[in-house]
C-alpha cells in the first residue's frame, strides 16, 4: 500500500500557501480549524482517498512545448494540498519520458496514487504498453484502467493478469461520453471492477440516475472526469454572476458550483480536475471543504445551468 504524505502537514502547507497567493476567501468559514483533507474509501479495500485529483491530460500534452516545471508545479500543488490522484496514461516514448520524469521529481510519485490507463488492440500491444509505463513512470500502477473500454475483451484479461502479478493495486475501466454508459453498466455487472472512471458535472448529469447508482449497490469506487467539461463550462458560464444561493454550500466559485454539485453524490471517490495552473488546482482543491448541496439545491443548480 502507498505512504502517502502525513495529511496534517500537507493541510497546513495548501492554507499559507493559498493565503500567500490571495486565495484564502475561496475557503469556507472554519477550514483553518480542520486538520485534514477530505477522504472517501475505495469500497473494495477501505483505502481512503482524498476527493480530489488531478487529470493530467493538458499539462502532459504541454511537455514537449514547455517543458517539465510546470507539472512538477501542479503535483508539487496537489501534494501539499493533500491531495494524491493523479491519473495519466502512455501516449509515445518522447512524452512518457518527460511524464516519468515530472513525476519521479523530488520522489513525488511515491506519494501518488497513480492511475494510468491502457490504450492499444491486441493482448500483447496492451502488455507492451503497460510495461513501458511502469518502466518510465517509475512505479507499479495504483490503478490501471481500460479506457474508453477499447479493446475490452482483450484488455481486460491482461489487467486481471497484471493484478495477479503484483502490478496493479486496482483495476477498472474509463468512459467519457454517455452513449458509452449502458456498455459500461454491462462491464460492470459481469466484472465487478474495482474502479470505474465517468463523466458527471451539473450540466453532463446523466449518470447519477444511472452508472453512479450501480457502483455504489457493487461497491465499486468511481473517479469523475470531465467536471469542467474539457473547459467548456467555463465558456459557458463566462460572465456570469455566481448566485447569491450558493453561499448556502460554501461555494464560493463557479468551479466550486460544479464540484460540490459532483461531490454531493455519495458514490463518488474522487473528481479528476483539469488544470495546469497551481492557483486553479488550490481553488478545486477548496471545494472539498465545508458544505454540499442536498438534492432540492441540486435541481436548483441544474436549473441555472439551463439559463446559461
Amino acid at each position: 500500500m502507498n505512504k502517502h504524505r502525513n495529511t496534517s502537514l500537507s493541510r497546513r502547507e495548501f492554507l499559507r500557501s493559498a493565503a500567500a497567493l490571495g486565495a484564502a476567501p475561496l475557503l469556507p468559514a472554519g477550514a483553518f480549524a480542520q486538520p485534514a483533507y477530505p477522504t472517501r474509501p475505495i469500497p473494495k479495500s477501505g483505502e481512503r482517498l482524498p476527493v480530489v485529483g488531478l487529470g493530467s491530460t493538458k499539462a502532459v500534452m504541454q511537455l514537449k512545448q514547455r517543458g517539465t516545471a510546470g507539472f512538477k508545479a501542479v503535483l508539487r500543488t496537489l501534494l501539499d494540498g493533500g491531495g494524491t490522484v493523479v491519473d495519466t496514461w502512455s501516449r509515445d516514448a518522447a512524452l512518457d519520458e518527460l511524464t516519468g520524469e515530472a513525476l519521479q521529481a523530488d520522489g513525488m510519485v511515491n506519494d501518488l496514487f497513480l492511475a494510468t490507463k491502457v490504450d492499444a488492440n491486441g493482448a500483447e500491444a496492451g502488455r507492451a504498453m503497460l510495461e513501458r509505463t511502469r518502466r518510465l513512470f517509475g512505479k507499479t500502477s495504483d490503478l490501471i484502467q481500460v479506457i474508453s473500454l477499447r479493446d475490452l475483451d482483450n484488455q481486460w484479461p491482461v489487467l486481471k493478469e497484471w493484478q495477479q502479478a503484483g502490478k496493479a493495486r486496482y483495476i477498472g475501466a474509463t468512459v467519457s461520453t454517455q452513449r458509452q454508459h449502458q456498455e459500461m453498466m454491462e462491464f460492470m455487472r459481469a466484472e465487478r471492477p474495482d474502479f470505474i472512471q465517468v463523466n458527471y458535472s451539473v450540466v453532463e448529469t446523466e449518470a447519477e440516475t444511472s452508472v453512479l447508482p450501480l457502483a455504489a449497490d457493487l461497491g465499486i469506487a468511481v473517479l469523475v472526469n470531465r467536471p469542467f467539461m474539457n473547459g467548456g463550462y467555463f465558456s459557458r458560464v463566462r460572465g456570469a454572476t455566481l448566485p447569491e444561493w450558493a453561499a448556502e454550500f460554501d461555494c464560493r466559485s463557479w468551479a466550486h458550483f460544479s464540484l460540490k454539485y459532483i461531490l454531493a453524490h455519495p458514490a463518488v471517490t474522487c473528481v479528476l480536475t483539469e488544470t495546469t495552473k497551481p492557483k486553479h488546482l488550490r481553488e478545486n482543491l477548496a471545494a472539498a471543504f465545508g458544505r454540499f448541496p442536498d438534492a432540492k439545491t441540486k435541481r436548483r443548480m441544474r436549473e441555472e445551468m439551463q439559463f446559461l
